[in-house]
Formats: C-alpha cells, structure tokens, sequence
C-alpha cells in the first residue's frame, strides 16, 4: 500500500540554508514549496528577504510568495488559512508540501492549527494610539502591567506583537499565553526539520548577507517601495533592513549606521528563532554546514515514513 503523503517543514534561524534544502527535498519527493517567512509574502520586497528570484526555484511550484501588497498588513491568522489551503492542495494533487521558512508564530500557527482569540478594532486602535503616540516604551509598560509573562517574552520593540497581546488580554481576561496552541502531533503528521548552524559561523553567514544585500541594491528596492506606499504599511516598513534604509532615507543616520544596524537587528532576530524553536522536542535538528545534509536529511524522513508505516501495521 501506498504511504499516504505528509508535509515537510525546513524550519530554524534566518541564513541557515533553509532554502536550499527545501529544494533538494522538493526534488527528491515531487514537492511543491510553501513559504513561511512572513516579509516574503510582500511583494517587491526581495532583496532584503532573500527571496528565491523565479529562475532560481528549479521550476517548483512556490506559494505563499508575493500575495500581499506594501500596504497591507500581514497576520498570522490570514495566512494559516491561504496556507492551509495550499497544503491540502498539494496533497490533493499526490505531490509534497514543503514547508519552508522561519517566521516563528507562523510556524506554530500552521502546523498546530492555532485557534486566535477574536478581535476588536476598538480595543485595538487604543492600544496601537498608544504605540504611535508614547512609543514602544509605553506599550511594554502598560503590557508589564497587565501581563508580566507575555511582556517579559515579547521583544520590548517589538510594538504590533505586544498591542496584539494587550488586545488579548483585555478581551480574553486571559494571559496571552493562554491563547497558544497545546504541543501535540504536529498538523498532517508533518515532519519537521530544523536547520541551524554554529553560532560564529552564522554571524559571519549573517554579515556576509547582510552586505550583499546592499550591494545587490536594498536601498534602490526600498526608494522604490516607497512609491507603492511602503512609508503606510504596518508591517512591511518595519522588516529589519527595510526599517534601518527608511531612517537612512530620513537622514536619521548614515547608510554604514543603516548596515550596521541592520546586521545587529538580523542577529538578533537569529536568537529569538533559536530559542523559540529549540524548545519545540518535535524538531530534528541538522546541521547546515554538514557536507552530506541533503541525504541525512533524506535518510531521517524515509526512517520517519517508515515508522508510521508500521504503527499504521499495527493498528
């Protein structure tokens, strides 16, 4: 009998080789790629996210790419739904979803199938007023307040994420945490593969990229962005990299400020996604400057396949 077809996620930190290797399994298991890196739903927002240009996706079908305008405002719940969609898609057509990314709530969204507490664009609105007109600061005080959890995990610049947990709170009478999904047997039975690297050799990974990204043209992407309403979007404009060139623009500071920045943002934002997924026990973790990655990778989902294969025998 046929082993019925289960997802694959390629999750870890930012610059690990994620996408590389979700490739190479899109290859060797008639795949299809979905994203899960929040800033490369934006359209036109590229060099800065490393996207994958079209010539370089090894004709594989990608979603979840480019479906949102600048202006828009991307969320966790919208996406779990369009990418849901696209995962039973695939498995309908008998070919693979490869899940692929590091936007962490996305992560957990999908592949636990998170149920967010309702909304309220009132409650909202007085927190975000908050957030534009005190700054961050504010925002993470009135957050320590209310829930000293939540605040002491949410980045304290971090100002949509804290509104959303305030708005939670208020309308739930709940902590935020409460509202996150239980770790169970993750959605599909997906398998889900981390990658990671050591911590000195991603730093270098880490700069590297990061002036790359400024001699393949960031600045030019973002003047450009800017004329597609980049300046009124919630979240596009706040994306490490584009932020640091739009305060550039500003004449805040410098452009090598606006590397730099940019750089320390990114390592940053590399520790959060390493603490936050290696608390996941579901994670197998590789290593991505392993010389045979690609066939232990292969290696450890035939194995995983074929466990299931036999608890379904034996059921």
């Amino acid at each position: 009998m046929k082993n019925p077809i289960t997802p694959i996620a390629v999750v870890g930190p930012t610059a690990t080789g994620k996408s590389d290797l979700g490739l190479d399994l899109a290859e060797r298991f008639e795949g299809e790629i979905v994203n899960i890196d929040a800033m490369q739903l934006y359209r036109g927002m590229d060099v800065g996210t490393a996207k994958l240009a079209p010539a370089e996706r090894r004709g594989i079908p990608h979603h979840q790419l480019d479906v949102l305008d600048v202006t828009e405002t991307a969320t966790v719940a919208a996406y779990q739904a369009a990418a849901s969609a696209d995962v039973n898609a695939i498995m309908a057509r008998e070919r693979t979803p490869i899940i692929v990314g590091g936007s962490m709530m996305y992560v957990q969204a999908l592949l636990d199938n998170w149920e967010f507490p309702a909304t309220d664009p009132g409650v909202r609105a007085r927190w975000e007023k908050l957030l534009a007109e005190q700054g961050a600061g504010a925002v993470h005080e009135a957050l320590r307040a209310a829930d000293p959890a939540a605040a002491a995990t949410i980045l304290p610049t971090d100002g949509r994420r804290m509104v959303r947990a305030l708005e939670v709170v208020e309308l739930t009478g709940r902590p935020f945490a409460a509202s996150a999904p239980t770790i169970g047997t993750p959605r599909w039975n997906t398998t889900i593969i981390g990658v990671d690297r050591e911590t000195a050799a991603l730093d270098a990974r880490i700069e590297q990229r990061t002036a790359l990204m400024f001699e393949a043209g960031l600045v030019e992407e973002v003047r450009g962005l800017i004329e597609h309403g980049l300046r009124a979007g919630v979240t596009a404009r706040r994306a490490i990299g584009y932020a640091q060139v739009l305060s550039y623009l500003d004449d805040e500071y410098d452009l090598d400020h606006a590397r730099e920045r940019t750089l320390i943002g990114t390592r940053r934002y590399v520790r959060r996604q390493r603490s936050w997924f290696r608390r996941d026990p579901r994670v197998h973790w590789m290593d991505g400057a392993h010389p045979d990655l690609v066939e232990t990778t292969i290696s450890l989902l035939d194995n995983a396949r074929a466990d299931r294969a036999t608890e379904r025998t034996a059921q």
